[in-house]
């Protein structure tokens, strides 16, 4: 709109503007933008779990080899004097050299006992060969698959040798001897762990690698040639599981400073806070530190493993800071092998960290392999430093005054390190340094409660953060935790288990194994627990429950039923919603749940939950009756009439707005269907033989002999985009793939020339994605039998059905099921035509071949075998065993072309009985439905067993995971909406600027009063004859229905944003269109007069267009006074003619939807619920054809087909409520439009011209003005007080509030002038004075006001 330039610069716009938005927009509410709209309803992709060590080991077995020779050095080492002397902190030349050798090797065992108290000590001091080997093989014996550690100190026999030598003695000491790494890795075998603490030791490291890969290559070797003289021998152990630790380099030799010990290196690996302490005091900076002295390190009071003390104390800080530099540093998979297997490897390794810091310090690079990137600089050694001076610096006092010792600040410190990482920062960061010391502070009792909370502000980051803090170790101090009874840690705890088992339900074995699932049931009885913990408890329950039989077990001994029970009224909605998904696994195929349900009455108690506000809820009920009734044990005459009872509950259902609802109704129907397979078997025969035998008067027929219509010209084929629910298919009808969507696409019903009309574009949400695919085996029950199956038994209404004796009770389920598989939600459909065709087919497959002879479809020679049954009827078909007699009345309306009978991909079809090709073809909805064909299955109809399956295990809705995604995702971050400066906001923002702009300006130029309305600014031809429009309120987007798609223009720029096909069935027309949420993220919804509402998003972008949800408005529009397609009715009298269709008006301050037309009630639609809220009784005996509503007053005006508006007031009871008849008309009211301004008065229109207004207050109209005769579409605009009447005789009138004619619109702008078609349909701007009209020869133009004024 080009727009006058001195109102866009005004200054007092720029006042209101922003204030004018927010007033109105924000405060509206969005229907339809929650999570189950937005998103695909399946659960998280699971991430691979590497945390859990597959392999767990032990080291069981130590090897203490010693061979010092004390006072006999080796000839190859030349030591300084004074020498580096203590040996295990022992100096040998203190006693006698046996008796130095023994208290050494004993000392030795004793620190490496400190670590691993448990496995087996064998010292062997200055051995001989034989006694290595001895030692080793009935130590690997001993261990089995367990790891065995090897510890070398070669301080008295020469450096090992560059082939790969280390030395020992002979017997009597007189020589050394050398012993081949080759040998001692195959006396040692695999997993073990080697030390080697002596000079040059890294190249025992080189040659253990190059001997581990001659060992692999022959093992290779043998393996492929089994002849090979290699394969004879015994089979060399492979060595991959080895870890090796060395002192030095291969060109190193050990430090030989007299401060330190000569086995420094064992000293850093056995002793580290010993020698980390006197390094301490070595160096510079100890100077610092007054009064400290090597003397003094030795007193420092306490016990390594007693945290309390001083000396245990650093122990653990040591512990936390080595565990972080290596997580920090380390490939994940090598921090796992290394420092979460085993306990013992892990302490080494810790300690080796220490020995590299150390003896870097002394020219000397400690090896190891598999290699560790170089830590000795990492940041966190300064810490450790800190904490050293701190704690040395406090012995002086302690010592000689007994001060008390003063604790570290360093995990208080390091807890408000990891906090600033999670207050700070950004999404994409690396992970927090802090993590392992975290898990170090859940040991102590201090910090553990602030702990506990910043680990669950970690873990609620996203699953990332789950599985890294699994994969730092913090799954067994969670589960212990489990044991302590301290009330303040419970919010924490469930918090971080529902976050844990969010993302990896597998621990649900473990907590079992640990009692843990009782923590959860004391926590979900505790009524003092705020609601959001009580929901956590009761969904690790649900996951510890889940098809995990022992669960099962403990959880209904723990007395979780009665517990769920007592909360399934909790106001909450999500602790509900758990509550009864937590039920319904517990019981699912666990017999002893389900009888305890049933002495609870549970099943009548989840009743309540069938009619939750909140739709979540209501689908969690849904799925606990389903698996209630779904238990496959025996059947008693008990159990069978709660199954029943069960079921027509259930059945309620069919109905409800939330296609979620639906489709776990169809899963828990199937679970009926499953137990009482036969029961529905013969149900199904019936129905079939039943639907053969009838013919239904189908509406299309009707029209057919008349055929009034011209024959349209054909239009340029369209762009078609076949939609569906969610899958992003575009099916352009280019001539490559033109014979491949002709099985989809109808030809125009009078069966001329090939014009393409989105007709029969298959809904189901797999069929779009298969076009033309290989595998389009048909279902046994094609779309239009169930079809027209369901209308054969629905012409007595479903719902008078429900409540009748049971002995019908599977035949009311099969109805059911059939509703269900006509459900405008293509996934429920998808999913209840499943069901019905597995039944289907057992049935003819189990039909005694004299059933199928009695419908007098085969010759009475049939041979009465089961195979050939399916290849009598079809000589040569791929199409499943139907009498095709049965083809329906609907198969009979179109003359096909071959291309469509004969899709590319069957063999050719060759039709059995009166060349009818049976009603599968009709309707292509491809899905493979069975394996085998048909044929193949018959001969295999003795298991039974397998199909059975089929249709329990298949029938999933992905519910309870999608549920489970919550507590997975993060819960504390605000949401992107509410977050001011996040792009979702911003672009909201900006919406509601437009918005007020839009309301701004274009009333402005309603004030000045128009005077003319025929300036024609859009003309285009429509793909269908348009039979609704509807401007978008605020872009300059107009939506165009016809019979069953709708096309979007630009009117602006004057082009065609969309074409989508709506998924309505062929007997069905759309006949009105609402935007939701027009002022923010639109929505479209749609009606057809079958009752079916849809609703879309995505349209008119460059994405595929989406169905948001759809459902049954009305259930009983009476099909027999179903409309005629529209534009044949046109030329009938409106009286004569069909239904009103669906008429709607939509309420966005309330979210409420008024729904009416071919029925006698107005139905309104809380779409926040997705539920029927009230049905307000019209009282008359004619359709209603016009709505309008006033949220304000709750007034709702009727325009009926007898010529009656009727006024009710929604507030009142449904024989109260209407407050007002007017009779003033004569004949079908086209439009009646309530004002909506507080004093608003009702303004409408018959189909004889006729404009009446009335004050709802008084009995008699206030005044009336006549137009046009023959009326057959008028719109009112609410702003300007114009009306625009658009007659059959192709003209269309404007008239304003006096009742004088502004406007007379004959003909077409430009385009040779040609003539008006008759009108279709018309629709002004709700802002704009812009008036869209359709008609009946394809186009749509839009009208304004002069230009001038715009």
């Amino acid at each position: 709109m080009k727009m006058d330039s001195d109102l866009l610069h005004s200054p007092a716009v720029g006042l209101t503007e922003e204030e004018e938005a927010d007033m109105n927009d924000w405060k509206l509410p969005l229907t339809f933008m929650k999570k189950r709209h937005l998103e695909k309803i399946e659960g998280s992709k699971a991430l691979a779990q590497s945390w859990r060590m597959k392999d767990r080991m032990k080291t069981v077995s130590v090897a203490l080899v010693l061979c010092l020779n004390v006072g006999v050095d080796p000839p190859d080492v030349v030591k300084t004097s004074p020498c580096a002397r203590l040996e295990c902190w022992i100096d040998p030349l203190s006693m006698s050299p046996q008796k130095a050798l023994e208290t050494i090797g004993a000392n030795l065992q004793k620190q490496y006992e400190n670590w691993q108290p448990r496995a087996r000590y064998k010292q062997s001091l200055d051995p001989t060969v034989d006694e290595v080997k001895k030692l080793c093989t009935s130590l690997r014996r001993n261990a089995k698959e367990e790891r065995v550690l090897f510890h070398y100190n070669g301080h008295g026999v020469p450096r090992p040798t560059v082939n790969g030598e280390i030395w020992v003695f002979n017997k009597n000491y007189t020589q050394y001897i050398p012993l081949s790494i080759y040998d001692l890795q195959t006396w040692m075998g695999s997993p073990s762990i080697f030390v080697y603490d002596c000079s040059n030791a890294g190249i025992i490291v080189k040659s253990f690698k190059q001997f581990a890969l001659q060992r692999e290559q022959e093992l290779e070797v043998a393996a492929i040639n089994p002849s090979h003289p290699l394969a004879q021998m015994p089979l060399p152990p492979s060595m991959k599981n080895c870890i090796q630790l060395a002192a030095c380099e291969a060109n190193e030799l050990l430090p030989m400073n007299p401060d330190l010990p000569a086995d420094l290196f064992t000293s850093c690996l056995t002793t580290p806070i010993k020698i980390a302490l006197r390094w301490f005091c070595m160096q510079k900076s100890a100077k610092l530190v007054p009064g400290v002295t090597l003397d003094l390190i030795e007193k420092i009071p306490g016990r390594l493993n007693d945290r309390r003390t001083p000396l245990g104390e650093l122990n653990w800080i040591f512990t936390a800071i080595t565990d972080t530099i290596a997580w920090n540093v380390l490939p994940r998979d090598l921090f796992q092998k290394l420092f979460r297997q085993d306990l013992l490897v892990a302490s080494l390794f810790r300690n080796f960290l220490l020995a590299e810091r150390i003896m870097r310090s002394y020219n000397c690079t400690p090896v190891s392999s598999p290699r560790l990137p170089p830590t000795y600089m990492h940041a966190m050694w300064q810490a450790w430093d800190l904490a050293v001076d701190i704690c040395l610096s406090q012995l002086p006092t302690i010592i000689e005054e007994g001060t008390a010792f003063r604790h570290s600040p360093f995990f208080a410190e390091q807890l408000t390190a990891f906090q600033v990482w999670l207050t700070m920062g950004v999404e994409n960061r690396n992970p927090p340094e802090q993590l392992p010391i975290v898990l170090q502070v859940l040991l102590s009792q201090v910090h553990r409660l602030r702990a506990l909370n910043l680990l669950g502000q970690f873990l609620d980051l996203g699953p990332w953060a789950v599985s890294l803090a699994l994969s730092v170790g913090i799954f067994p101090y969670v589960l212990k935790l489990l044991q302590s009874s301290a009330r303040e840690l419970r919010p924490q705890l469930v918090f971080i288990w529902a976050k844990i088992l969010a993302v990896d339900s597998s621990c649900q074995a473990d907590l079992v194994k640990d009692n843990g699932h009782k923590y959860f049931l004391s926590v979900l009885a505790d009524s003092y627990m705020p609601a959001e913990h009580r929901t956590m408890a009761v969904f690790i329950l649900a996951v510890i429950v889940n098809n995990y039989n022992t669960g099962q077990e403990a959880c209904l001994q723990g007395n979780l039923i009665a517990n769920c029970l007592e909360q399934l009224s909790d106001p909450h909605p999500l602790l509900r919603q758990w509550v009864a998904i937590c039920l319904g696994r517990i019981w699912q195929n666990f017999e002893p749940a389900r009888w305890c349900g049933v002495r609870d009455s549970a099943h009548e108690k989840l009743y309540t939950l069938l009619s939750d506000p909140i739709p979540e809820v209501r689908c969690a009920a849904v799925f606990a009756l389903g698996t209630f009734v779904g238990n496959s044990a025996e059947r008693t005459d008990h159990s069978t009439t709660i199954d029943h009872n069960v079921a027509m509950m259930l059945a309620q259902l069919i109905n409800d707005g939330s296609p979620v609802v639906r489709k776990e109704l169809v899963v828990a129907l199937s679970h009926l269907v499953v137990q009482y397979e036969s029961n529905f078997c013969t149900v199904a025969l019936q129905f079939i033989e039943e639907e053969k035998n009838y013919v239904v008067p189908s509406p299309a027929n009707a029209a057919e002999p008349g055929n009034m219509t011209p024959v349209r010209d054909s239009p340029a084929i369209p762009r078609l985009r076949s939609v569906n629910s969610y899958t992003n298919i575009r099916a352009v009808t280019t001539a490559r793939n033109l014979n491949k969507s002709l099985q989809n696409l109808n030809l125009n019903e009078e069966g001329g020339p090939a014009a393409f009309s989105p007709g029969n574009l298959s809904t189901s949400s797999s069929a779009s994605s298969t076009l033309g695919s290989p595998d389009n085996d048909e279902y046994i029950l094609s779309f239009e039998t169930i079809d027209k199956m369901r209308r054969v038994s629905s012409y007595s209404s479903l719902n008078s059905l429900i409540g009748v004796s049971f002995n019908s009770v599977y035949t009311q389920i099969w109805r059911v099921l059939l509703h269900l598989a006509a459900d405008p939600f293509p996934e429920v459909s998808d999913l209840a035509m499943k069901v019905l065709n597995s039944i289907a087919y057992k049935a003819t497959m189990n039909a005694r071949p004299q059933r199928i002879l009695d419908s007098g479809s085969l010759t009475q020679s049939a041979p009465a075998s089961p195979t050939s049954k399916g290849t009598h009827i079809h000589q040569a078909g791929g199409s499943p065993p139907m009498p095709s007699t049965s083809s329906s009345s609907l198969t009979n309306e179109v003359p096909k072309p071959p291309a469509r009978e004969q899709p590319a991909t069957r063999p050719p079809y060759t039709p059995t009985l009166g060349g009818q090709a049976p009603h599968s073809h009709q309707f292509p909805r491809t899905r493979k439905m069975f394996d085998k064909g048909p044929e193949q299955a018959a001969e295999d109809g003795e298991e039974p067993g397998g199909h059975r399956n089929y249709v329990s295990l298949a029938l999933q809705t992905g519910l309870c995971d999608w549920s489970a995604k919550y507590f997975a995702q993060p819960v504390m971050k605000i949401p992107e909406e509410h977050d001011l400066e996040s792009q979702v906001r911003m672009e909201r923002q900006w919406r509601f600027l437009r918005n007020a702009r839009v309301r701004r300006q274009s009333r402005v130029i309603t004030q000045r009063g128009i005077s003319r309305l025929d300036d024609q600014i859009f003309i285009n031809r429509n793909p269908g004859v348009p039979s609704v429009v509807k401007f978008h309120p605020f872009n300059t987007c107009i939506a165009v229905a016809d019979k069953d798609s709708i096309c979007f223009w630009d009117w602006e720029k004057s082009e065609r944003l969309d074409y989508f096909y709506n998924g309505n069935p062929r007997y069905t027309r759309i006949t009105a269109m609402e935007y939701l949420n027009g002022h923010d993220c639109s929505l479209l919804l749609t009606a057809t007069d079958d009752g079916a509402l849809r609703v879309w998003k995505n349209f008119a972008d460059q994405k595929n267009p989406e169905m948001v949800t759809a459902w049954q408005g009305l259930s009983d529009m009476l099909p027999t006074t179903r409309g005629l397609a529209r534009r044949v009715s046109i030329y009938l009298d409106r009286s004569k003619q069909g239904g009103a269709g669906m008429v709607v008006d939509w309420e966005q301050e309330t979210g409420l939807l008024m729904t009416s037309g071919d029925v006698r009630v107005i139905r309104i639609w809380d779409t926040d619920r997705e539920m029927k809220v009230q049905d307000i009784p019209t009282g008359a005996d004619s359709c209603v054809t016009s709505l309008s509503c006033d949220s304000q007053r709750s007034l709702i005006v009727a325009g009926l087909g007898d010529g009656s508006v009727r006024v009710f007031d929604r507030r009142m009871g449904p024989s109260e409520c209407r407050v007002m008849t007017y009779r003033e008309h004569g004949a079908w009211v086209v439009k009646a439009h309530l004002q909506k301004e507080t004093d608003g008065n009702i303004i409408s229109v018959s189909v004889n011209g006729d404009v009446r207004f009335f004050e709802p207050r008084t009995p008699d109209s206030i005044n009336v003005l006549q137009t046009v005769k023959g009326l057959t579409a008028l719109d009112i605009h609410p702003q300007a007080n114009l009306f625009a009447c658009g007659s059959m005789n192709q003209f269309i009138a404007v008239y304003n509030a006096n009742g004088d004619v502004i406007s007379n619109i004959k003909y077409y702008d430009g385009f040779m002038g040609q003539r008006i078609g008759a009108i279709s349909c018309l629709a002004f701007h709700p802002h704009w004075p812009h008036l869209a009209v359709g008609s009946n020869d394809y186009y749509m133009s839009i009208y304004s006001a002069e230009k001038r004024l715009r």
